[in-house]
C-alpha cells in the first residue's frame, strides 16, 4: 500500500475500501458501484489482506445467491415458491394502485409485479415511488385462489445505503490530510488513479460532485465520447438519478396535475440528463419552459399552486466537433437540442465543465488504492447541502462590480460546492481559496462568453477579482487562451491597466496584443510549421491542460544558430523523460541546416530506482541521433542534488524551465495511433513557466 493508503485506513477505519475490488466482485452483475461498495464496506473495509480475501468471497457468495440476473429470474422465482422465502438484491419501484388503494412494488430483474407494500415502508423510503431504488429484500410466496391477488409478499426491505455517520469525526479526520492528499483520496474514491491526472484535471473531475453537495445547482458538461461524463451520476450515489434526455416528461420530472404526484425533482438530490446533446432531438417546449423557471426560481407550478424543490440539474452530452471548429463556426453550445438552444435556458446554467479537457477513459487510469465507500461520501455530501460556504473568499478577494447578480450566483455556488468538497473543516489558505474562486469564475465565464455569441444584447463582462492588496486578477477560460483568433468575434480586448494577466501567445514581443494569429493557434490548426517567432527576452506561463505547445515553439527561435547547447535537468530518468530528451534532439536535427553539426550536452541525476535502464536508454539516444549531425553527450551530477533546470547556448541565451523538459501530461506511449504521440501540439501540458534571458 502507498503512504496515502495507510493514512486513509488510519483516519477512516471501516469507511474505506480498495477500489480495484469492485471489478473483482462485479463479474456480470449489472449493478451500480455504490451497491457493490455497500457490500464491500460491510466485509472488506480493512487493510488486512486475509480479511479482504475472506470478505471478497463472502460478497461474491451474497451476489451469487441473492443478486437477480434477468436470465435466471425464473429459477429465483422457483426457489421462492419452493422455499417460501428468499432474500434478493434487485431494483425495486413502487406505484399506488388507486383501485385497490394499496402500494404495489415491481422487482425489475426478478420480473414480478403487484407485490403489496405497507404504508410504513413508503413513508420511510419515499424514493421508491419515483424511479427504482436498489434494495435488499425478503420476498415470500403464498398461493391463493382469489383472483387479482398476487402471491408475492414483501417480507422486509432495506435500501442499499449508509444508515448513519459522524460528521464531526469526518471533519476532524479531514484535518489530518494535506490538500493534495485529500484531493487524491477523493479521486481514488470516484475510481481513478490520481497519478494519471494533473491538479486542474483532478479539480474538473471533482466539479462533477458539486450537484450532490449544492442545492439547485445547474451544471452542463459537453465533450468527446468516452470521458466518463455520466459515470458519477449513474454509479456514485443513491441520491442521484440518471435519465436519458429524451425519456422525460413534465409529469415524470415535475408534477402530474391529474394525480398531484410530485416528480423526480421532489425526491432526488440530483437529476442528470444523459445523452442530452443532439440538435434534432424532439423536446417538449412546455418541459423546457418549466425547466427554465425551475432552474431560475427553484419552483414550478401545479395548477394554481407553486411548489419548490432542491434537486440539482445536470446535463451531459457529446460534442460532434473539436473546440476550434465550434469557436470558429458556431459556439460551445452548438450540440444542444434546438428548443434548449435558447439564451434564457443557457443563462440559468451556473457552470460549464469543459469535457474536452477530460481524457478518454483508459484502463491504466482506474484506481487500485483505497477510497471511501462511495455511499459514505455520498451521505457526507448530502449532509453538507445544508451548509453555505459561498462567502469564504470575501475576506481575501472582491469580485468585479461588472459581474451581474446571475453571474455572481453561478460563481458563488460553484465556489461553495468546491469548498465543501475540499475543505469541509473550513481551513483553506488564501492561495487555495483563490485557486477555487478562479475555477468558479472561469466556469461561469464560459457560459456568459458563449451567450454573447448567441445574443448580442448580452454585454461584455469583466470577469475578474481584486485581492486585498489592490491587485486585480483577470480570469480567462483555457480555450480563450489557446484559440484567441476564434474565441473573439472582434479584435481581442486589451487587458485593463493593473490586471495581473499571464501572457500565453508565443508572438514576437513587437507584435500588437490583438494581432491576428498566435503561433499556438497556427500549430493547433495543423500547420506544418509555426509562424515566425522572434527570439526575445521574456517570461511565459502555460496552464495545465493547454494544447498547441511544442518544443519547436518553445525553444527553436532561441536555439537557432547555436552550435553548442547545454541542458541541465535532474529529471531525465524514466522512460517518458528520456523520450522527451530524444524529441528535443529531433527538434534540433530537423531545424538545423543539414551541413551543420550541433553539440548537445545533458547534465542530469542518476536514477535511484533503475540506473542501469536509465543509462541504457541514454546510450540508445546518443547512438540514434548521431546520424542526424547532432552530437549528444551526457553526464551525471556528482552530488546528485541539482535542482536547477535550464538550457544555455553558445549564442548567449539562457532558458529557465521550472519543469525542465517534462512538460507534457502522461499518455499511452505504446499507442501508435494516438495523435498526441505523433505530434506534440495535440498533447495536454502540465502547468509550467519558462523564462528567456540574454547575456550582455
Amino acid at each position: 500500500m502507498s503512504t496515502l493508503d495507510d493514512k486513509i485506513n488510519l483516519h477512516f477505519p471501516g469507511m474505506c475500501v480498495r477500489k480495484d475490488l469492485v471489478k473483482t466482485v462485479k463479474g456480470n452483475a449489472i449493478v451500480p458501484s455504490y451497491v457493490l461498495e455497500f457490500l464491500l464496506g460491510q466485509y472488506c473495509a480493512t487493510d488486512d489482506e486475509a480479511s479482504i480475501q475472506s470478505g471478497i468471497e463472502t460478497v461474491k457468495d451474497i451476489l451469487r445467491k441473492h443478486y437477480v440476473h434477468r436470465n435466471e429470474a425464473g429459477l429465483i422465482r422457483s426457489n421462492i415458491r419452493e422455499k417460501g422465502r428468499w432474500k434478493v438484491i434487485d431494483n425495486i419501484s413502487v406505484e399506488l394502485n388507486t383501485t385497490n388503494d394499496s402500494y404495489e412494488a415491481t422487482f425489475s430483474n426478478l420480473g414480478i409485479k403487484k407485490v403489496v407494500v405497507d404504508t410504513g415502508t413508503i413513508k420511510a423510503h419515499p424514493k421508491l415511488l419515483v424511479g427504482g431504488v436498489w434494495c435488499i429484500a425478503d420476498v415470500e410466496y403464498e398461493h391463493t385462489d382469489a383472483k387479482n391477488v398476487s402471491p408475492w409478499i414483501l417480507g422486509s426491505l432495506k435500501p442499499i445505503q449508509l444508515s448513519n455517520f459522524d460528521f464531526d469525526q469526518f471533519k476532524d479526520a479531514r484535518s489530518k490530510f494535506t490538500t493534495e492528499d485529500w484531493i487524491d483520496l477523493l479521486i481514488q474514491t470516484v475510481g481513478f488513479n490520481p497519478e494519471m491526472f494533473g491538479r486542474r484535471s483532478k479539480l474538473l473531475q471533482l466539479m462533477r460532485l458539486i450537484p450532490f453537495v449544492e442545492r439547485n445547482y445547474n451544471l452542463i458538461e459537453l465533450g468527446p465520447k468516452g470521458t466518463g461524463k455520466s459515470h458519477i451520476f449513474s454509479e456514485f450515489s443513491p441520491h442521484g438519478i440518471l435519465i436519458s434526455g429524451g425519456e422525460v416528461t413534465v409529469p415524470k420530472l415535475f408534477v402530474n396535475n391529474s394525480t398531484g404526484n410530485i416528480g423526480l425533482v421532489g425526491y432526488w438530490d440530483v437529476v442528470a440528463f444523459d445523452e442530452f446533446a443532439g440538435r434534432q432531438k424532439r423536446v417538449d417546449k412546455a418541459l423546457v419552459d418549466i425547466m427554465k423557471n425551475y432552474m431560475a426560481n427553484k419552483s414550478f407550478s401545479r395548477g394554481v399552486e407553486t411548489l419548490g424543490a432542491e434537486a440539482s440539474m445536470v446535463f451531459v452530452g457529446n460534442t460532434a466537433h473539436n473546440v476550434p471548429y465550434m469557436l470558429k463556426h458556431t459556439d460551445l453550445f452548438e450540440e444542444l437540442p434546438e428548443k434548449y438552444y435558447d439564451s434564457a435556458f443557457i443563462d440559468r446554467l451556473h457552470a460549464y465543465l469543459p469535457g474536452w479537457e477530460v481524457d478518454v477513459i483508459r484502463g491504466e487510469m482506474f484506481a487500485t488504492g483505497f477510497g471511501f465507500v462511495v455511499d459514505y461520501l455520498a451521505a457526507i455530501l448530502r449532509h453538507m447541502r445544508n451548509d453555505d460556504m459561498s462567502d469564504r473568499y470575501k475576506a481575501h478577494c472582491t469580485l468585479s462590480k461588472d459581474i451581474s447578480t446571475r453571474d455572481r450566483d453561478g460563481v458563488n455556488k460553484t465556489f461553495s460546492g468546491l469548498m465543501k468538497i475540499l475543505f469541509p473543516h473550513d481551513n483553506a489558505t488564501p492561495a487555495e481559496i483563490e485557486e477555487i474562486l478562479t475555477l468558479a469564475i472561469e466556469s461561469r465565464k464560459r457560459v456568459k462568453d458563449q451567450l454573447a455569441r448567441l445574443d448580442s444584447t448580452y454585454p461584455e463582462t469583466d470577469f475578474s477579482f481584486s485581492r486585498n492588496d489592490g491587485t486585480k486578477v483577470a480570469v480567462s477560460t483555457l480555450e480563450e487562451i489557446e484559440y484567441p483568433t476564434f474565441y473573439y468575434r472582434g479584435p481581442r480586448p486589451l487587458a485593463p491597466d493593473g490586471v495581473s494577466q499571464p501572457e500565453f501567445d508565443l508572438q514576437p514581443q513587437t507584435q500588437a496584443p490583438n494581432a491576428e494569429r498566435s503561433a499556438s493557434a497556427e500549430l493547433d490548426a495543423g500547420k506544418a510549421s509555426p509562424v515566425a517567432v522572434a527570439a526575445a527576452e521574456g517570461h511565459k506561463v502555460f496552464n495545465e491542460n493547454q494544447k498547441g505547445v511544442s518544443f519547436h515553439m518553445l525553444f527553436w527561435p532561441w536555439l537557432k544558430g547555436a552550435t553548442d547547447i547545454k541542458i541541465t535537468d535532474p529529471y531525465i530518468r524514466m522512460f517518458h523523460q528520456v523520450r522527451n530528451m530524444m524529441e528535443f534532439l529531433e527538434m534540433v536535427a530537423v531545424n538545423k541546416s543539414p551541413e551543420d553539426e550541433v553539440s548537445v550536452h545533458l547534465t542530469t541525476c542518476l536514477d535511484d530506482v533503475n540506473p542501469e535502464k536509465q543509462q541504457e536508454n541514454l546510450i540508445a539516444v546518443e547512438r540514434a541521433i548521431a546520424a542526424a549531425g547532432v552530437k549528444f553527450s551526457w553526464g551525471f551530477d556528482g552530488t546528485n542534488t541539482i535542482h536547477a533546470r535550464h538550457i544555455t547556448t553558445d549564442t548567449g541565451w539562457k532558458i529557465s524551465l521550472d519543469r525542465g523538459l517534462d512538460i507534457f501530461q502522461k499518455s499511452e506511449i505504446g499507442d501508435a495511433f494516438n495523435l498526441g504521440n505523433r505530434l506534440q501540439v495535440y498533447r495536454q501540458v502540465k502547468g509550467f513557466e519558462i523564462t528567456y534571458l540574454k547575456a550582455n
